[in-house]
């Protein structure tokens, strides 16, 4: 029967899903929008990152292009600001926000930023308990063990851990970005508040994902109460 009423707890998930549909499309609109877009200054995407890192004395990231669409990203283990096609070699707005945002995470690992170190410490930990966590969990509610069950939501907890540092991570990222882009000009008046937009929609699906993450923890746990 508990694990009718597991099922049945997944109503708090409707707002938490169509909340993150939102921000996805939101993130795809303004990216097409501002992705179509050149700024004035023709700076490519790649170019902003670069110097962005120099003005923060950060000499030794590698740029790099990548394949796909929106899978720009910052690789602590090799120093590698990964840029997507779309943005590597862009002069659109779009281009200039995505590259300083990951530029701006470059900096936080050079800066020995709390958070990010945090984060990557957990990253283990919270591959392990996404793949595991929840399996274990259901398997501990059928069989009605409830140490099983117990074990599932620690190792989950790590997963809703990781979404909670991540967004102090992802906004000061951005605010790094959006502060060298204005200051320094790399984007002026309306190209300014639609990186601001793209950076914005890009962080509230981060917000999407702990949300849906803290709303499946509250679901484990409270099968484990309705076990005691």
């Amino acid at each position: 029967m508990d694990i009718y009423i597991y099922y049945l707890t997944g109503f708090i998930m409707i707002p938490v899903v169509i909340f993150a549909f939102v921000c996805q499309i939101k993130v795809n609109s303004n990216y097409k929008k501002y992705g179509r877009i050149r700024n004035s200054r023709n700076m490519t995407g790649a170019e902003a990152a670069y110097q962005l890192l120099q003005m923060n004395g950060v000499t030794d990231v590698r740029i790099k292009r990548i394949p796909g669409k929106l899978t720009d990203h910052y690789d602590p283990r090799t120093k590698e600001i990964c840029l997507s096609e779309g943005v590597f070699a862009s002069n659109s707005i779009a281009a200039v926000g995505i590259a300083c945002h990951e530029a701006g995470h470059a900096c936080q690992h050079a800066q020995g930023y709390v958070p990010l170190k945090i984060r990557n410490f957990v990253i283990p930990v919270t591959r392990f308990g996404s793949s595991l966590g929840i399996p274990l969990a259901v398997i501990g509610i059928i069989f009605s063990w409830q140490p099983l069950i117990y074990i599932g939501i620690i190792l989950y907890s790590a997963v809703a851990l990781f979404q909670l540092i991540t967004l102090p991570v992802e906004f000061n990222a951005s605010k790094r970005a959006l502060a060298t882009i204005r200051q320094n000009n790399f984007l002026v008046g309306e190209e300014y508040k639609g990186a601001k937009k793209v950076l914005t929609s890009a962080a509230l699906t981060y917000v999407a994902a702990l949300a849906s993450a803290l709303a499946t923890l509250l679901r484990l746990i409270f099968m484990a109460g309705r076990r005691n």
